[in-house]
């Protein structure tokens, strides 16, 4: 018999589970960026349920430590760029998470485990849940940064995708500013979206 994972009997437990694993601080995150994926669901016509979930769940591997996410990602066979393996393991946590919570609860939305996956440095071809979950990691309320009151109040002013180049643009700038590595994925990612900006601004121009 499958398990209903988008219930709130599993959302409390998992919630239980989580709170075991994070540390206080990062255990109110998650549920931060639960709360607020959920709100922007039902902004952006997403279902909050599974919102809510893959926002709670993001972080589930964010306490390992390098050694230890890297044996870990081998150990689940994430498929993972040597580079990132190597010099920026940290961002492991969101594809060992993903692998470790498919394995263990093989009824959770196929949808809801890709953006657990793709939350710490993002894709092309996103999906709205995958925006979702992005942004709210970067928004939710115990965050504290400039450009912060910008975001926020672009939700519902700003088609999803749109709030997505905004969160993305302001995490890359930051990067850069403080000299950190970049994800090799990251100017694919970035020039896949200025694209696809463009192309829309040339069409409405045409429209």
């Amino acid at each position: 018999m499958s398990e209903d994972v988008l219930s709130d009997a599993f959302f409390d437990a998992r919630e239980r589970d989580l709170k075991k694993r994070l540390k206080p601080k990062r255990f109110e995150h998650a549920r931060g960026v639960s709360k607020t994926a959920a709100s922007l669901a039902e902004t952006h016509g997403v279902d909050v349920r599974k919102a809510r979930l893959a926002g709670l769940l993001h972080d589930w591997d964010k306490e390992y430590g390098d050694d230890e996410i890297r044996e870990r990602a081998r150990a689940l066979g994430v498929d993972v760029d040597p580079y990132v393996l190597d010099t920026m393991p940290r961002l492991l946590h969101g594809p060992t998470a993903a692998a470790e919570l498919e394995r263990a609860y093989p009824d959770l939305p196929a949808d809801v485990v890709q953006a657990i996956a793709r939350h710490t440095a993002a894709a092309v071809g996103m999906s709205d849940l995958d925006m979702i979950i992005y942004i709210a990691d970067a928004i939710e309320p115990s965050r504290d940064f400039d450009g912060l009151d910008e975001l926020r109040a672009a939700i519902g002013a700003v088609p999803l995708e749109e709030l997505f180049m905004m969160t993305f643009n302001h995490i890359l700038l930051t990067l850069v500013e403080r000299r950190r590595r970049l994800h090799p994925a990251t100017v694919e990612v970035w020039n896949h979206y200025v694209a696809r900006s463009r192309d829309a601004k040339a069409e409405k121009g045409t429209a």
